[in-house]
């Protein structure tokens, strides 16, 4: 079974004719010349530019540049192509660092898409990443037909419980990663008196937890790259001067990566 993208307007099936899109109503969307499309329509923009902006977009690119996440990476690419997964679905995919993986990871005959609200994010993304299929769309209301995902990802993105059954087959997958226990500590104290420990999600409705797994490095990460992390993450609200400052006082610092990666099943 193929995964057909669907009319953000009317929900009916779109296909694909001369690097357009359209529907049996005739609303049209056009493949950009990166080969990705715009699925959110502007009447359903809540903002000029949702999602992350530019600045947080090349943050990441720095920062997925190096390899303080790869350890992350690889183990989401082969937890997903030890699953049978004919369709696979990355949900607020960013800049597609995890969705390329997982497509080179699996055989040609599998699809893997990246949908994120970003349209900064996806353009980097599509551009680069030509073995995915990315849209820019809100992951609250996917443009995909319904129960045709064989897997569902979900890197520290919201999740939408209702949205997320009705995309999957029956016994679908969906992979939740949270932040672990002690995830990014050190950086919490330059901001924190008192450091809260993450705790396990909840079981999203209409879905049974298969399995855990904790993954946890705490690695020397140079200065200049724990900017760009930052500036990637909720921090960059909460980081004053003075604490890039004290940052400032040492080339590397310790930080402490810590990940939980849930699989649950579609009851």
């Amino acid at each position: 079974m193929t995964l057909h993208y669907r009319c953000p307007i009317c929900s009916a099936p779109l296909t694909e004719h001369n690097k357009t899109l359209h529907c049996e109503h005739n609303h049209q969307f056009d493949v950009a010349k990166e080969g990705y499309v715009n699925l959110l329509p502007v009447q359903f923009k809540k903002s000029r530019q949702p999602g992350d902006n530019l600045d947080m977009v090349q943050a990441r690119r720095a920062f997925f540049a190096t390899d303080h996440y790869q350890f992350l990476q690889s183990h989401l690419a082969q937890a997903i192509a030890a699953l049978p997964c004919h369709a696979v679905i990355d949900m607020g995919c960013g800049e597609g660092f995890y969705t390329q993986a997982i497509a080179n990871s699996l055989p040609a005959t599998s699809q893997v898409f990246g949908v994120d609200i970003s349209k900064p994010a996806i353009r980097y993304a599509a551009k680069r990443y030509p073995q995915v299929h990315f849209s820019v769309a809100s992951i609250k209301d996917t443009p995909f037909v319904a129960a045709q995902a064989d897997v569902l990802l979900s890197v520290f993105a919201p999740v939408f419980a209702d949205e997320m059954a009705r995309l999957l087959k029956p016994q679908g997958q969906l992979l939740v990663v949270s932040p672990g226990p002690r995830h990014l500590y050190e950086l919490k104290t330059h901001i924190y008196d008192e450091v809260r420990l993450h705790d396990a999600p909840d079981c999203p409705q209409g879905f049974v937890e298969a399995e855990q797994t904790h993954l946890e490095q705490t690695q020397q990460v140079p200065t200049d790259v724990i900017k760009h992390l930052i500036k990637m993450t909720p921090f960059a609200w909460k980081f004053k001067e003075s604490h890039y400052e004290a940052l400032d006082q040492a080339s590397h610092h310790e930080v402490t990566f810590s990940f939980l990666i849930t699989r649950y099943q579609k009851a």
